[in-house]
């Protein structure tokens, strides 16, 4: 079983979407993958099935919990298993006007986010990741103006590596603020998980990595084992 602190840093985190690229698997594939994410040992990492809304009709009879990526407008998602929407930028004008009846992360360029006063909103991070500065000033108007957002594509790590941003700097920038250095540190040992939640001489308790996740909500990944086992080879989870 997961301690408290492992439950508050990581429980629902990832929004798995095996559909997507770079995995972009057909459809029973990523199914198979997300029932074997879910039922494993840390099936408790898993928040939802990501799938664009062209494809809600296939998915007759699975018992899922959806995240649906709005790659049409119209599309229809009155589907008691969609639990959020994600508004791609592509949809334009009319998706952001669109209400919906769950949570919707509007997809944002991370520049335009410190000038923006509503959310929740979707942050993408790769393949090309935005500059640290810029994650961090977006990451610290979300904090500031209590907006919640999630971040997807490439976090492919859990600590900084090759110029890619790590999952659990986002959460560190969420959970100790000082976003520029929480982002930018690259030390794995830097960051270490036992009774509390540290980065190098700081510490958070089980409260205040909730309230950190309460901002940074999940993270879009096609793989789910990537970043999980990432997390156990590190020692920051248990296996």
């Amino acid at each position: 079983m997961p301690s408290r602190l492992e439950t508050a840093l990581f429980a629902r985190l990832i929004d798995h979407a095996p559909l997507f690229p770079p995995a972009q698997l057909p459809l029973p594939e990523a199914l198979e993958e997300h029932r074997l994410a879910r039922e494993g040992p840390h099936g408790w990492i898993v928040r939802r099935f990501v799938a664009p809304a062209s494809v809600l009709a296939s998915l007759d009879g699975e018992p899922l919990a959806l995240s649906v990526v709005m790659d049409d407008d119209e599309a229809d998602v009155d589907d008691p298993r969609v639990e959020s929407v994600e508004i791609p930028p592509q949809t334009g004008e009319t998706g952001l006007l669109r209400m919906f009846p769950v949570e919707s992360y509007t997809e944002v360029d991370v520049r335009l986010i410190p000038g923006l006063d509503a959310g929740p909103l979707k942050i993408r991070c790769g393949p090309t990741p935005p500059p640290s500065d810029e994650l961090a000033a977006a990451i610290r108007a979300c904090r500031e103006k209590s907006i919640a957002f999630k971040a997807t594509a490439g976090l492919h790590h859990a600590v900084r590596q090759d110029g890619q941003h790590g999952f659990l700097n986002l959460l560190a920038a969420a959970v100790f603020g000082d976003e520029e250095a929480a982002l930018a540190e690259d030390d794995p040992e830097a960051l270490r998980v036992d009774d509390a939640f540290r980065w190098r001489d700081r510490s958070a308790s089980s409260e205040d990595v909730e309230r950190g996740r309460r901002l940074f909500v999940a993270f879009g990944s096609c793989s789910f084992s990537e970043p999980v086992d990432d997390l156990i080879a590190l020692g920051y989870l248990a296996a």
